[in-house]
């Protein structure tokens, strides 16, 4: 069987957070469907494909990822709030509340993999290795 080929996220962190490759070669990634299948958006694999790296380094490591999470739905209902107020001038209520809760609900899956996403990179206590990189590609 071949092995998979995959590409590095550009070697900052910022790539791969974006990106969402393994915190250690910046090259497996960190989930194993696409954020648009609806059924499987969450699921991860145990361990990077490309450096073995594990991706839960403890049970209930992602329970923190909420509070990231929460940080972004607050970030997302204030600025939606804003431009609904600055392009449909202050309409009722309710426009605000449909007008974040569909942007809620249509950013769900990005904001769970974005904050499992960061919650790995910052408080995994994994660091950046190029040798993993380096030594996946020479395969």
């Amino acid at each position: 069987m071949a092995s998979k080929a995959y590409p590095v996220a550009a070697g900052s962190m910022l790539a791969g957070v974006v990106q969402q490759r393994c915190p250690r070669c910046r090259r497996g990634p960190l989930f194993t469907h696409s954020a648009l299948n609806l059924a499987h958006f969450t699921e991860m694999p145990a361990q990077c494909p490309v450096c073995s790296q594990v991706y839960e380094p403890e049970p209930g490591f992602y329970w923190g990822a909420m509070y990231i999470s929460f940080g972004f739905s607050t970030g997302m209902m204030l600025v939606i709030g804003a431009l609904v107020y600055y392009l449909l001038g202050d309409p009722d209520t309710w426009v605000y509340i449909t007008a974040v809760a569909i942007v809620a609900v249509l950013m769900t899956p990005s904001n769970l993999r974005y904050s499992r996403t960061l919650m790995l990179y910052l408080f995994g206590g994994v660091d950046y290795n190029p040798q993993y990189a380096e030594a996946s590609q020479a395969r």
